[in-house]
């Protein structure tokens, strides 16, 4: 067999053919991946990555390894030398692996030049080095697997002619079929199962999972059986003149018996297959929560993405990026199919289909597309539907980064894929089952200043407003109301005090287990109130009577204010009319403040939570039974100011000394968890209060947050009254992390654990840096495609003068 293999890569290697092949694909490769304009382009994808390449290389190989096993046997047949080999001593299994082997070294030292690419790629990261070792590596298994495949199916072709023009024209056809045609196949099949059992066929499916890093024992079975399978058939068709057991059975009945047996091997191995996902961040590992929701599903749920066309390579990448993820969950549940397609059909123009989905409040995206050097906007539709049960429940697949670039909106998509199709997923399968009240009439925030975040919140629970005036008629009724109906009560930014009545309600409803939201305001300033001839305001403490209760409950706020050096900027009027502008002002009363990753609800906010006027909590220990933990607290670089006190815009143009700035890390926002007691245990009850059915004490444990920042909910409006997005700065078209924060916040008051690890889930992207690149592309195209080039010449050489030497003896 060493014999045979020497001989096939001797042969190779001696003819100019060999090396025309090798470099022809070195070259083609190398310029579709670094000089042409397309898909394949990597510098222009701006990703770190390989994945144009492990795309383009399936296209390459049905050419490549074609060529190089069209001759195997076909050669031998056609000068009467295979009858001689046959009589040798070894064997037809021996003689077959060794063509085999030989031809597949061919191929893998074809493959060895192209680790230029992976260098080139490590060195244009951003910053260098950004690249992810495992998805590299999971990759180029996959396509040494698929050079097996396709070399087997060669070398069996080559063995059923003598002619090689043949050979190489039907391997071409064959390989071309199992990798593309049983996909396409499997696209336009409208028999039900028919579409997942002929793509489990498709060399596609199975490649394309391992050559985005996530190795699993189905695809390896699938590529080693099939190769069996091939190399099988290729040892039957030399023996099948030499042994009468064969001739007994027909030449169509041997190949389906095993064809049969491949399905068998196959489908066995799908009862028991492990996974594993070989990407740093485990981008294609499903969560756990995500898991069970997956779980759940027993009959057909179909989902339809939109995000179909000929998109620039940003949106490239969130197309491909959300197909894999809903291949991973149809890995996990075969119930769930998905089709990508584009909603404008032939007939119908973008502006119909526009319009259609903005009905149903899908909005759409225009981009600005550079082509040819003309600039055109490319309407997207970044949506999918997740069917089930009849019921249609729209997922947003572009996370709303206002004022983002297009690689900024994209990257923050992908980071938020799993939990848009998580939270789409418990949408479809489970009712709503909890209830949030919203405190009412002690001045809280009207509804556009916080439409945003309820908004959100109502696609997962029901929300409703709560009159607390009901409290001061009846407080033994407004308990009963707000303790039988709701599983979370939120207080967002109340500017009247509260009364013993509403107080008492709040207290009970919290001893009696009830989870709470609190956003309030110790000291009254708004930015509104600088916005005068002077310029300043007087800030001053705001008594919302709930001190005496905080206090019970282990926490206090402070009535000062919170200075930090690390802060937002403040948007002014600068000029007169139709001359005015929006300058920014640093201003250190809005601080921002970064994720901590101490606790599930803080984990995993790529923006800073941006305060405004913030307070600092106290914590005390008039209840060391309670469990206290920051979640969000100022920089080490902080002042607090008593109030009542004087602020003026003219502070900004004082150059803050950072001596001044020593008062260290504030606590801005809290959790309290565990048994409460009640801050009226040894008062007088208020009227209207049934003594009888006063509790002193909590049974069940309940869970408490104090944010020192009414305004932390509070979304801007735009020019005609409409609520943003929270967290964003309409005049300095900044996002922060407000919104993530808080629905974090609920999720873990509501015990919905499961969506914070979903959202919290990294997902980092490896970025090229693109100012390197325009810099530096000649230098690397150079050497991506000639170095290779340069290194099969080398090869060439030595070899060529080692076969000299050894025959010139």
């Amino acid at each position: 067999m060493y014999a045979i293999l020497k001989k096939e890569i001797t042969t190779f290697f001696s003819s100019p053919i060999g090396y025309l092949v090798v470099g022809l694909f070195l070259v083609v490769t190398g310029l579709f991946l670094w000089v042409f304009e397309g898909e394949f382009n990597i510098p222009n994808s701006g990703f770190a990555d390989l994945a144009p390449f492990f795309l383009i290389a399936p296209w390459m190989f049905t050419f490549l390894i074609p060529a190089v096993t069209m001759r195997s046997f076909s050669e031998e047949k056609k000068a009467g030398t295979l009858e001689l080999l046959l009589t040798k001593p070894i064997t037809t299994l021996q003689l077959t692996l060794g063509k085999y082997l030989g031809a597949y070294s061919l191929i893998l030292i074809a493959i060895i030049p192209t680790l230029m690419y992976v260098l080139a790629i490590y060195m244009l990261g951003n910053p260098v080095g950004n690249l992810d070792v495992g998805v590299t590596i999971g990759s180029y298994a996959g396509l040494i697997l698929l050079a097996s495949i396709y070399t087997s199916l060669g070398i069996f072709i080559s063995a059923c002619t003598s002619n090689q023009i043949v050979a190489f024209i039907a391997s071409v056809a064959l390989c071309f079929f199992l990798y593309f045609g049983i996909e396409g196949i499997a696209a336009y099949s409208s028999l039900e199962g028919t579409t997942t059992f002929l793509s489990s066929l498709s060399i596609k499916s199975h490649y394309e999972s391992i050559s985005r890093g996530v190795i699993d024992t189905r695809d390896l079975i699938y590529f080693v059986s099939v190769t069996a399978f091939f190399m099988i058939l290729t040892v039957w068709r030399l023996q099948k003149n030499q042994h009468t057991y064969l001739k007994k059975i027909s030449n169509i009945a041997q190949p389906l018996l095993l064809f049969i047996g491949l399905l068998l091997i196959n489908y066995s191995g799908s009862f028991a297959h492990k996974r594993y996902d070989l990407t740093q961040d485990g981008r294609y590992t499903i969560s756990s929560p995500t898991k069970e929701l997956l779980d759940q599903i027993k009959s057909p749920l179909i989902i339809d993405v939109f995000l179909e066309g000929d998109f620039p390579a940003e949106f490239k990448k969130l197309q491909n990026e959300t197909r894999y993820l809903l291949e991973e969950m149809q890995a996990h549940n075969p119930n769930i199919y998905f089709e990508f397609s584009n909603p404008v059909e032939p007939g119908e123009t973008t502006a119909q289909v526009a319009g259609q989905f903005n009905e149903f409040g899908m909005t759409t995206i225009p981009l600005k597309v550079k082509q040819d050097g003309k600039e055109t906007t490319q309407t997207i539709f970044p949506w999918a539907t997740i069917n089930f049960n009849g019921k249609a429940v729209p997922i947003s697949l572009v996370k709303n980064v206002v004022g983002s670039s297009p690689e900024q909106l994209v990257y923050a998509s992908i980071q938020n894929l799993e939990y848009a199709f998580a939270e789409g997923l418990n949408i479809s399968l489970n009712a709503k089952s909890k209830r949030i009240a919203v405190l009412r009439d002690n001045g809280e925030l009207p509804d556009a200043k916080i439409a945003d975040m309820f908004r959100k919140l109502g696609d997962t629970y029901n929300i409703a407003p709560f009159p607390m005036e009901v409290a001061n008629q009846d407080p033994e009724k407004a308990l009963k109301a707000l303790q039988n109906t709701f599983d979370l009560v939120v207080i967002a930014k109340p500017t009247k005090a509260f009364t013993e009545q509403q107080k008492y309600v709040i207290d009970q409803y919290i001893i009696n287990g009830g989870n709470s939201l609190w956003m309030l305001d110790a000291v009254a300033i708004e930015d509104d109130s600088l916005r005068n001839d002077a310029g300043k305001t007087v800030a001053f403490p705001r008594d919302l009577n709930l001190d005496d209760q905080l206090f019970k409950y282990g926490v206090r706020i402070n009535p000062s204010l919170v200075v930090d050096l690390y802060s937002a900027p403040l948007s002014v009027a600068s000029g007169e009319g139709s001359e005015s502008q929006y300058i920014q002002l640093p201003w250190l009363y809005r601080p921002q403040v970064p994720s901590l990753n101490t606790h599930p609800i803080n984990t995993n906010i790529e923006k800073p939570v941006r305060f405004n006027y913030a307070n600092p909590i106290e914590l005390l220990e008039s209840n060391n039974e309670l469990s206290k933990t920051v979640l969000l607290q100022s920089s080490i670089y902080t002042k607090v100011e008593a109030t009542p006190r004087e602020i003026a815009l003219a502070q900004v143009d004082i150059e803050p000394q950072e001596a001044d700035f020593q008062a260290g890390q504030q606590p801005l926002a809290v959790l309290v968890e565990g048994a409460f007691s009640s801050a009226f245990t040894n008062r007088v009850l208020p009227d209207g209060s049934d003594k009888e059915r006063f509790r002193e004490s909590a049974t069940n444990p309940s869970k408490l947050i104090l944010i020192s920042d009414g305004d932390i909910i509070a979304n801007e409006l735009d020019s005609r009254g409409q609520p943003l997005e929270l967290g964003f700065d309409y005049y300095s078209r900044t996002s922060y992390g407000n919104k993530e924060f808080l629905l974090n916040a609920v999720n873990y008051l509501l015990d919905d654990n499961g969506l914070i690890n979903i959202r919290s889930k990294e997902i980092a992207l490896p970025f090229i840096d693109t100012q390197k690149v325009s810099k530096e592309i000649t230098t690397w195209q150079v050497l991506t495609i000639g170095l290779p080039l340069v290194i099969l010449l080398i090869f060439g050489v030595i070899y060529t003068a080692i076969r000299k030497r050894r025959y010139a003896r």
